[in-house]
């Protein structure tokens, strides 16, 4: 058994990196259109662009974990090594230099990419560990659970603090705003991450005598129709959740028109990803796990397809199945992630090699994979239906707005349930999978 205190040492690692991660998928988009003054295809563009260099970057680095050897582990290092760059990082993306339309374009794609390498190369490692802290597959689940709990945290943190910091910092100047907010938060995740460093421990490792190059992981990946399975599900997932949250600013700034109710919104929606993290752990000891999760992303896409037909006036309907969307969508978070660990012992099974570096690296691929383009169809979106940045919006742009914030995710809901049918570890495979590894 992990303490609890090892758990909550693990989240606070996620608390940190989603810190940067929430800020990114709430706050990004609509920084760059309507602070930095990009337009909104060139920021669709641009976020699917960036994410080519993931196809390269991220299997590297789960390679380069899987063969580090340290004192601190295997991946427990990159905490410690990597948390100053990732903030630096994270600072420049947010900076706003008086350049000009296309000297801006340049900028905004260097330190963009600069983010998304700082972020691969430190998530990567701290979200493999979570597969080595523990063999039992029960445990796996409740230490997803408290790393999303304390993830989402980071997010409410970013929901509750970022635009009344914005104001504070910039004193009407919100390019300097956002910039001194970022900082302020760098700081905080990396005290966090270096808490996560210091308060876990490797407990699984691989064969002694395993010999493990690019080429033998990949094909080793690909003969193991498990991990190919969660990888589409996971790019699917991943465009409804970017879409949706790319666009809750401007769900409510322009089509309930309440402006001064952004930070409570996505806030409240942030609060329903917390509670139903924290619902997993004990669904999941009641529920086979791929059965829940299927049918949660049927619920979840009910959920968001309702929200289609909410006047602009139903603030309170509208808030209320924003809290419902995150609830129930995020109960299944803790669950995919713990399959992740399963289809790392499933792979061992099968061909003899332990690649857990190399499979949480490319879903988490996949997973940015999803957040790229769902992030270029919010951007292009926007620009199909006329989107200005900053005005009040036509009636045309105020439905495209509507249509991708309820329909297109729920569409993705969808798709992940009939992706899923095709998963074949149910958790009494699992349990027989891990008693075989440890025999």
């Amino acid at each position: 058994m992990i303490s609890r205190r090892e758990k909550i040492a693990y989240g606070l690692g996620d608390t940190a990196s989603n810190i940067v991660f929430q800020t990114v998928m709430l706050f990004l988009a609509f920084f760059y259109t309507d602070i930095f003054g990009i337009s909104a295809a060139t920021v669709g563009t641009m976020f699917l662009v960036v994410r080519l260099i993931d196809a390269v970057t991220d299997p590297m680095m789960g390679l380069i974990t899987d063969k580090t050897r340290s004192r601190h582990g295997q991946f427990r290092p990159y905490l410690l090594w990597l948390v100053i760059p990732f903030a630096v990082a994270s600072v420049m993306a947010f900076t706003t230099p008086d350049f000009g339309p296309t000297g801006k374009v340049i900028y905004a794609y260097f330190t963009y990419t600069l983010l998304m390498l700082a972020y691969t190369a430190i998530n990567i490692p701290y979200s493999a560990l979570g597969g080595v802290l523990s063999s039992d597959p029960n445990e796996r689940v409740s230490v997803q659970s408290y790393r999303f709990v304390f993830g989402m945290l980071g997010g409410l943190l970013v929901t509750l603090f970022t635009l009344p910091l914005v104001d504070w910092f910039g004193q009407g100047d919100r390019a300097s705003g956002y910039q001194l907010t970022i900082a302020v938060m760098s700081v905080l995740g990396v005290i966090l991450f270096l808490l996560c460093f210091a308060g876990t421990k490797e407990r699984v490792s691989p064969p002694t005598d395993q010999h493990l190059t690019l080429t033998s992981g990949l094909r080793t990946l690909w003969k193991n129709e498990a991990w190919r399975t969660l990888a589409i599900a996971a790019v699917l997932l991943l465009i409804g959740i970017a879409i949706k949250n790319t666009l809750a600013i401007y769900y409510v700034k322009y089509y309930l028109l309440r402006e001064d109710l952004i930070t409570a919104f996505i806030s409240l929606g942030m609060i329903g990803n917390i509670l139903g993290c924290a619902v997993a752990n004990p669904l999941t000891r009641r529920v086979d796990k791929v059965k829940a999760y299927r049918a949660l992303q049927y619920i979840a896409a009910a959920v968001c397809l309702a929200a289609f037909w909410v006047p602009a006036d139903q603030v309170a309907l509208a808030f209320t199945l924003y809290f419902l969307w995150g609830f129930f969508l995020q109960m299944a978070t803790p669950m995919l992630w713990a399959k992740i660990a399963d289809v790392v012992d499933f792979g061992q099974q099968q061909s003899g090699i332990r690649a857990t570096g190399l499979v949480y690296s490319s879903v988490v691929f996949f997973i940015k994979v999803g957040i790229a383009i769902g992030g270029a169809i919010a951007g292009w979106w926007l620009a199909l239906y006329g989107y200005q940045a900053d005005q009040p919006q036509t009636m045309e742009a105020q439905l495209g707005i509507l249509i991708a914030f309820t329909v297109l995710p729920a569409i993705a809901s969808l798709l992940v349930a009939w992706v899923m049918r095709g998963y074949t570890l149910t958790q009494q495979r699992v349990v027989k999978i891990a008693q075989d590894l440890a025999q």
